[in-house]
């Protein structure tokens, strides 16, 4: 049984890209619902520029954002969590729903490149959405 408010930890290497796109698509459809993670396993310097344009074409700012180290203390307090290529880099659970999501990396992409992988990380949020808050979440 997940608690009133579950809890999402997005991972993957840098926490740069995908997990920052997914975790700023989610804080965006949950209005509050969710409490949303993202961290990297080897975080970057800084958010990739090309993911944080491609999200402002959608309406979404993330330049405010930055990578953050992954803990084992924020996997232990998340409900669901769910990876991007980070392999054997994220402590497992007992108890916690894992996913792992196969998605092209944005490093070094063009904008165009871009694009397809923010539209699949959002229909895949949309998904998590609908399955975590259920008849409550209404689009």
């Amino acid at each position: 049984m997940i608690a009133s408010t579950p809890s999402v930890l997005f991972v993957c290497v840098h926490n740069a890209g995908r997990s920052q796109m997914a975790a700023a698509y989610l804080r965006a459809f949950a209005e509050g619902r969710i409490e949303v993670r993202s961290a990297g396993s080897i975080p970057a310097d800084e958010i990739n520029p090309v993911a944080v344009a491609a999200m402002s074409e959608d309406g979404i700012e993330m330049s405010d954002a930055s990578p953050q180290v992954l803990t084992t203390d924020a996997v232990q307090h998340s409900d669901v969590v769910i990876t991007m290529g980070c392999g054997d880099a994220c402590p497992i659970f007992p108890g916690k729903r894992y996913e792992d999501w196969q998605l092209d990396d944005p490093a070094g992409q063009g904008i165009a490149a871009v694009r397809p992988i923010r539209d699949e990380i959002k229909r895949r949020v949309r998904v998590l959405v609908d399955e975590l808050l259920g008849d409550e979440h209404t689009h």
